[in-house]
Order: C-alpha cells, then sequence, then structure tokens
C-alpha cells in the first residue's frame, strides 16, 4: 500500500525513509508533494516541508504503527527495546530479527509478519501464473478483489489461530504453514 492510499485510508504519515535519508513532520507530511519531489529528485532528502533524521531513529518514533518496508533486519535487539510503536506492520521480508521480535512481544507490541503482511506480491504472481495456464485473463478488479479475499482470509485465519493458541502473529503463521506442508506429505506421501 503505498503512501497515498495509506493517507486516504485516514492514516497520518509522519515519517519516511529511504536508501539516501529519512524526514519527519510531526503534522504529518504533504505526500502529493512528496511523491513529487522523489520523482524530481529520486530522494526523500532535502524535502523542505519536513526535517532530516537518521533513519535508525525513524524507527524509534513515538507513532502507532510502524511499517519497515524495505531492508532485512532494521529491528534488532540493540533498538528494539526502544520502538514506541504498538503496532509493527512488515513490508519488507525479514525486517525483525528473532532476538528483536521477542523483545517486541515481551513489550506487548503487535508484530504482524512478513509471511502475512507482505504475502500480496506472491498472490498476485499466482494469479498470473493460474491465468496462463488456462490463457485467461481477469481484469484489474477482478484480481484486486480476489486478492483482498485472500488476504483477509490469511489474516483472519492467522489471528484466529494467534487468539486460540495464544502465540504471536508469527508463530501462528509458521504453526499454519507447517502444519500444511505435513497435511500434504500424509496426503501425497513424500516424493522427489
Amino acid at each position: 500500500m503505498g503512501g497515498q492510499a495509506l493517507k486516504e485510508a485516514g492514516t497520518r504519515i509522519v515519517a519516511v525513509s529511504d536508501q539516501y535519508g529519512a524526514i519527519h513532520r510531526t503534522g504529518g507530511l504533504d505526500i502529493p508533494a512528496l511523491e513529487r519531489y522523489i520523482a524530481t529528485t529520486g530522494t526523500v532528502r532535502g524535502f523542505r516541508d519536513a526535517d532530516e533524521i537518521k533513519p535508525g531513529d525513524l524507527l524509534e518514533l513515538d507513532v502507532d504503527v510502524l511499517l519497515p518496508c524495505a531492508a532485512e533486519g532494521v529491528i534488532t535487539a540493540d533498538n528494539a527495546h526502544r520502538i514506541k510503536a504498538q503496532v509493527i506492520v512488515e513490508g519488507a521480508n525479514g525486517p525483525t530479527t528473532p532476538d528483536a521480535d521477542a523483545i517486541l512481544g515481551r513489550n506487548g507490541v503487535l508484530v504482524v509478519p512478513d509471511i502475512l503482511a507482505n504475502a500480496g506480491g506472491v498472490v498476485v504472481s499466482y494469479f498470473e501464473w493460474v491465468q496462463a495456464n488456462q490463457a485467461y485473463w481477469w481484469s484489474t478488479q477482478q484480481v484486486e478483489e480476489r486478492l483482498i479475499e485472500r488476504m483477509l482470509a490469511g489474516w483472519t485465519l492467522v489471528r484466529d489461530q494467534s487468539e486460540r493458541s495464544g502465540m504471536t502473529l508469527r508463530a501462528a503463521a509458521t504453526a499454519i504453514a507447517v502444519s500444511r506442508v505435513a497435511d500434504a506429505h500424509r496426503i501425497r506421501g513424500l516424493y522427489p
């Protein structure tokens, strides 16, 4: 979900980073202006309507939701105890190390794991594969509807497993995945 889509969903985006730097504005960033700026300069650095901050400091801002969406291993045992967000939605692959995940869990931070939050691209790739095999093409609206349906079903399944078992969302998602692989082996048998 891009910045404009998040804004349209009612969120206030107060900080953004890229490979070159990070910016912050307590009252919220002007996302359309920022997107135009990035299209021209290729970076968030130098955006005049925000203060530049260290990228690592962005992770520790006093925010409700944190979305690490670019790099692996940015939330570590070294900084996890300073994270103030109560919800982390992993848009990147593996942004939270196992040690950090344990710290966040002890601190009551809800972590929506990458395997759940970041699965949309894989699901759409599967849709492309299905369409290619069937020589049939779905409309953009059909793809979006099917994606929403699958993502919400996945969320519900993992959330319910987490609530029933007392596991974190990551542990619940992993348990479901392992169970499905084990079931497939029982049904199909082991094969090369």
